[in-house]
Order: structure tokens, then sequence, then C-alpha cells
């Protein structure tokens, strides 16, 4: 999912916060914790172990993420591909949603204080309800491109932004109070929740083409059937199985909170070929999940 390089992406809300000065960021905690499972079930090994902490003092204070103005500078850093990103998910909300209000995005710079808690680089990307604040620390990116090149560090991180907008979907339309938790298990309200998260992004996904700039240029280059591969395959990586076996324990549903690696694809893969209304997870039966 690469941004067409003349896309005009500027006039993002997206802000930077933190004490530190690093353009590269972290993993994912909170509601739907992605991005460090993705980590983990990629490299077999726990994020923490290879992301250091960055204590910081203090944290508060914020700035605009600048120079991020084309598709160009989107496809180039991190911050601005998910500036933009947030940009483009926003629109694509305000004509789903009525009365759609977009979140804000921070991007951590080190690490900074929320009401869910401490974000950083430790932490990775979350979203917090009360501050309806989207959170990423991109250093879990820039470890992913290391090792897994560009294309898989610019698939995972508007993979992860979506789900996350996902969620505040989910917290501003009153699906999160009408399905609170329940516990954990197959066919619990935290797996539907996060399974209706992936049929989300996987739509906006699919809306992709549509989306234009102001200029009619449109955001992104055509999507190619390798890229939904690829996309299909993150969302497999985060199933609960395939973290439980890759981990060396045994799988088991009854403690799952995110879905098996068939549903999240499958659901993607919903969400992608059929738009939102193939995207209610809790309108069917456990089996149908």
């Amino acid at each position: 999912m690469t941004f067409n390089p003349n896309a005009n992406v500027g006039g993002n809300r997206a802000r930077r916060r933190g004490a530190g000065a690093a353009v590269a960021g972290g993993g994912i905690a909170g509601i739907g914790a992605l991005a460090v499972i993705l980590f983990q079930l990629f490299t077999g090994t726990d994020i923490s172990g290879l992301v250091p902490s960055v204590p910081q003092p203090g944290g508060g204070a914020e700035s605009e993420i600048e120079q991020c103005e084309t598709g160009a500078d989107a496809n180039t850093r991190d911050d601005c591909r998910l500036a933009a990103g947030s940009g483009v998910l926003d629109e694509y909300w305000v004509g789903q949603v009525q009365g759609y209000r977009a979140p804000e995005l921070i991007v951590v710079d080190g690490q900074t204080p929320t009401q869910c808690g401490t974000a950083s680089n430790r932490t990775g990307p979350f979203y917090c309800p009360p501050e309806e604040t989207v959170y990423v620390d991109p250093t879990f990116f820039a470890l992913m491109r290391e090792r897994f090149g560009a294309s898989a560090g610019e698939l995972a991180q508007l993979y992860v932004l979506a789900h996350e907008y996902g969620h505040h979907v989910q917290y501003i339309t009153g699906i999160m109070e009408q399905h609170p938790s329940n516990g954990t298990g197959p066919d619990s309200n935290g797996v539907r929740m996060e399974l209706q998260a992936d049929c989300f992004a996987g739509a906006w996904v699919g809306s992709l083409p549509e989306q234009r700039d102001e200029n009619g240029v449109p955001y992104f280059d055509p999507v190619t059937p390798q890229q939904i591969a690829d996309a299909l395959h993150a969302a497999g990586t985060v199933g609960d199985d395939h973290i439980q076996q890759q981990s060396g324990g045994v799988v088991n549903p009854e403690s799952w909170t995110h879905g098996s690696s068939e549903q999240r694809q499958g659901w993607f893969q919903a969400g992608y070929q059929n738009g939102l209304s193939e995207c209610d997870t809790f309108a069917v039966s456990g089996r149908d999940l």
C-alpha cells in the first residue's frame, strides 16, 4: 500500500509528543494489541527484549509533523506515512459514520503519559478510549523494515493504523458500550471486537481506489494482488492460535482474545471484498466467526 507520490496529504491533524526526538518508533498495546504481536510472530521472539525502554523526563510537549505534504513524503518517513494515513482514514469514516469525529493521532517520541498508561516504544500503538486518541511509537516499524524490507513496514503500519481506527469507530458508535468485555474465549466479545476491527481495516483497504485528494489525484497507487496476499498474511500472523504455537505453548481457544489466524484473515477479506455491511461480528453465531 504505497502512497501516490503526487497526492496531497497535507493538512492532517497528527501531532508529535514526547521528550525524545526519534523519528522511528515502537510496538502495540492497549485495545487491539497488534504490532508487538506482529513482531513476535514474524521473529519468534519477544519485542521487549529487542526494543529497550527509552526513559524520558516529562513527555508532554507537542509539535506538528513537519514537511509532510505529499505522498512522496509519506513513502519516505514513518511519521509522515502515519499522519497521511490518518487523514485518509478520517475522510473514509466521515462518509461512513454519521456525526463521525476524528480521533487524535499522537506519534510518540520516547514516551508520553496518557489516561491509558504510558505510551512508549515498549507499549507501542494503541487506542485510548477516554482520550479518543491513537498513540504510535514507530520504532517498531523501523525494526520491521530492517528485518523484512520496506514493503513489510509500510503494510504493517497502515494495517495497524486502520485496525486502531476501527476501535475508535467502535467507541464513538457505542459498539464498545453495547458489548462490554465478558472474558476470553473464541466466542467472547473481545474476540468479536478484534475481528470487527480487522473487517473495518479490510473495508478501508477495499475503498482505496475511490479515495482522492482535492485535485482528484488518488491517494494510493493501485493495490496489487501481492499486497492483498501480504495483508492476509499479516492478519493471519496475529491469530491467537498462531501466537500460542510460536510461543511453544498449547493452543487453548478458551484463552483467546483476538481470534484465530483463519478468523482474522477471513474477516479482513470479508471487509475488503464486501465492505462494512459484512462487518457485524456480533450478529453471527460463534461457529460462524
